[in-house]
């Protein structure tokens, strides 16, 4: 009997489904032992039966063995279609960085909702100034949450987006009854570039200025992206984008580095619970370099972990003292 399988997207891009169809070839592998039931991205299935038009006014979604669950929630409904994904499916999964993290969107909770609300109606330059929308649409949730803050998550596969490959080893585990779990180990302890453990100079550079490399040269010549003075996120991110396996003789590089660019931490901290924010100030201490330089540093440095209170409001300045 095929695996009932349910996918939902909430708050998000659509870049975690691309990779679901980037699985390619192996996805006609695995698609036999699997019965999509429910998957807007690609199936025409309502909320309130198959016209739309149903008598129950509750978001209903077909019982499945499985749930994949993209993008975390920023709205009331997206809280309901999580929680009716929860009710209907034996196992979670939470795909990608905003599922897992909150990702990009949640980077919005450095300010209150009405601040955002002021910013986007009332203070852009580039509108016209109107009250806030409240017209048929659900109302904004208090800040952006991750899935596993407001629903039970059982797998996490984080990536902004997730590599198919990835998505592709979680389903075989599921399938055949193995748990599929990530080793906390950073994107560094994967990394082949040479390390020094000081920085060649003082200066955290903008992204890319400056960042030395031979292209197709062996990686152990290429010096540490960090060490040149690359504000990149290895030390404080989870491994992984490296791939699981690799070609016999073939070296396992992450996939931004890969493509010479410093990591962003898309896959989020090594450990649950971990503060990037404050483990990447060491790191960059521990070199040589200045944290003080990097620009914006709350924002840059939770960029995909803005969920589970790693980003909030700051407090009020106290007014100044009248003499």
């Amino acid at each position: 009997m095929a695996t009932k399988v349910a996918e939902e997207w909430l708050n998000i891009c659509g870049g975690c489904e691309v990779s679901i169809l980037d699985i390619g070839e192996p996805l006609l592998d695995l698609l036999p032992a699997l019965e999509f039931v429910h998957m807007p991205v690609l199936m025409d299935h309502k909320y309130h039966g198959q016209t739309g038009e149903g008598d129950s006014h509750k978001v209903e979604i077909p019982a499945a063995d499985v749930g994949i669950i993209s993008g975390g929630i920023r709205n009331e409904k997206e809280k309901l279609v999580a929680q009716e994904m929860r009710a209907k499916c034996k196992i979670l999964i939470s795909l990608g960085s905003c599922a897992c993290f909150g990702g990009i969107p949640a980077m919005a909770n450095m300010w209150t909702l009405d601040e955002l609300y002021e910013k986007v109606y009332r203070d852009s330059k580039s509108t016209e100034k109107s009250p806030n929308p409240n017209k048929d649409l659900p109302p904004l949730t208090d800040r952006v949450y991750a899935l596993d803050e407001v629903v039970k998550v059982d797998v996490h596969i984080p990536g902004c987006p997730p590599s198919p490959d990835m998505i592709k080893e979680a389903l075989l585990c599921l399938l055949n009854g193995k748990p599929f779990v990530l080793p906390e180990k950073s994107v560094c302890d994967e990394c082949p570039t040479k390390r020094e453990k000081k920085a060649a100079g003082g200066q955290i550079s903008r992204p890319l200025q400056g960042l030395a490399f031979k292209q197709n040269a062996a990686w152990e010549e290429t010096r540490c992206f960090m060490e040149q003075g690359q504000l990149c996120l290895g030390p404080v991110t989870k491994s992984g984008c490296a791939g699981q396996t690799t070609e016999q003789g073939e070296v396992k590089v992450p996939r931004c580095i890969k493509g010479y660019m410093p990591c962003r931490g898309c896959f989020g901290p090594v450990k649950k619970g971990s503060n990037p924010l404050v483990d990447m100030m060491g790191a960059l201490s521990s070199i040589g370099l200045n944290p003080q330089q990097v620009a914006d540093r709350r924002a840059m440095l939770n960029r995909y972990v803005g969920g589970h209170g790693l980003l909030k409001p700051l407090p009020a300045k106290p007014a100044p003292i009248k003499k």
